[in-house]
């Protein structure tokens, strides 16, 4: 049976960095390895030379979010002149408007990712009580698109839960985002260690997106004059977001030592993952929490709020501990058992390296695919 012609479009691509970036890469790099094509429609962007199957188009930025752009809606003659089967919308913004029209226009199937709960976004838009209209206006939004999809695809069985209880009534698959565990695995971290100086004592840390969002204040409530057997841990927090000078502020006024060590090359993470004793990940809103794998992938546990996704990608006792969400009592004591069980739970998330690659994750979005088309 040939593999289908995808058309993909993405208000978030490379060389942005986030979990919805590395998902769509990732899963466009292996349809290839199996003889398909998937165009990749995105916002264009400096700093990234696109594939043949990577379609940058014209972007205003998001005034509410730095760095954030938003494609103006189109499609590329090399997409309108591709024999698509499928149209996979991976934004319910401009570009994935854009996607959807397409879609009807050419009579193509059209599965919708819901990769981040709309409604989040309101707090960078308003405050109060207009923050709680433009969060119902969202999900309204939210329902009316998802519902003109084929299919939906979320990446955890929470997500799902989340647009049942909203009242999503189209069809929702399970869809892993998948980790590329060719990539993600436990590597030698002396150089790492050494280029940004972080000794070789305890290490916590987190890597990702600083939204305000995720609820990263928690980690700095939970370090603060935090000790295992007399030693303070070295907090490291990777990654880049409109909330960093905030936190960046705060860390100077506790009893901690904690780093910002600013945007990590693709390349770094798997040492940056892999020196760590523990990934703190407080993030509430997650839809699957994909750093969480991958730091699991390089044998690190994680210490995650038992809230959203990560109250599925978070097993106690295997891949870490999960703490109530604003108990930071809680969560300082999830980190010392975490830190006393290090060596079994490493061992643990090594054994399910298998279980969460992305190649399981493509199985599932090819059946998503055919079972779409057999259905529109």
């Amino acid at each position: 049976m040939a593999v289908p012609t995808v058309a993909a479009f993405t208000d978030t691509y490379l060389p942005t960095v986030n979990g919805v970036t590395y998902t769509v890469s990732t899963w466009r790099e292996r349809w290839t390895r199996r003889g398909g094509r998937m165009h990749v429609v995105y916002p264009d962007a400096d700093d990234h030379e696109p594939a043949s199957t990577e379609h940058p188009v014209r972007s205003v930025a998001f005034p509410y979010y730095e760095g954030f752009r938003l494609g103006v809606p189109g499609v590329p003659t090399a997409v309108e002149r591709d024999d698509i089967d499928i149209v996979h919308a991976h934004t319910p913004f401009l570009l994935g408007l854009g996607g959807a029209r397409f879609a009807r226009r050419e009579d193509h199937p059209l599965v919708a990712s819901y990769h981040t709960p709309t409604a989040e976004y309101a707090d960078y838009i308003a405050d109060g009580r207009l923050a709680d209209t433009v969060e119902r206006i969202a999900r309204h939004y939210e329902r009316w698109y998802l519902d003109r999809a084929d299919a939906v695809v979320v990446p955890s069985e929470p997500a799902r839960d989340h647009l049942t209880d909203i009242g999503v009534t189209a069809s929702v698959e399970v869809v892993p985002n998948g980790v590329d565990t060719d990539r993600f695995h436990p590597v030698d971290t002396d150089a790492f260690r050494e280029r940004h100086d972080l000794g070789d004592g305890l290490l916590l840390g987190y890597t990702g997106r600083h939204g305000y969002e995720k609820d990263l204040g928690a980690i700095l409530d939970a370090v603060d004059g935090f000790r295992v057997d007399g030693e303070r841990p070295t907090v490291v927090f990777g990654g880049d977001g409109p909330a960093r000078q905030g936190l960046m502020a705060r860390a100077e006024e506790l009893d901690a030592d904690v780093r910002f060590l600013g945007f990590l090359d693709r390349g770094e993470l798997p040492a940056f993952y892999t020196c760590l004793d523990a990934f703190l990940f407080p993030s509430p809103v997650e839809t699957q929490g994909l750093v969480a794998l991958e730091a699991n992938a390089c044998g690190t546990p994680i210490v995650g709020v038992d809230s959203g996704a990560l109250a599925e990608t978070v097993v106690d006792g295997e891949t870490g501990y999960r703490f109530p969400q604003d108990d930071i009592d809680a969560f300082r004591a999830a980190v010392r058992r975490t830190l006393t069980e290090r060596e079994s739970l490493r061992e643990s998330c090594l054994g399910r390296r298998d279980a969460i690659s992305v190649e399981h994750a493509v199985d599932r979005l090819a059946t998503v695919y055919r079972d779409a088309t057999a259905d529109h």
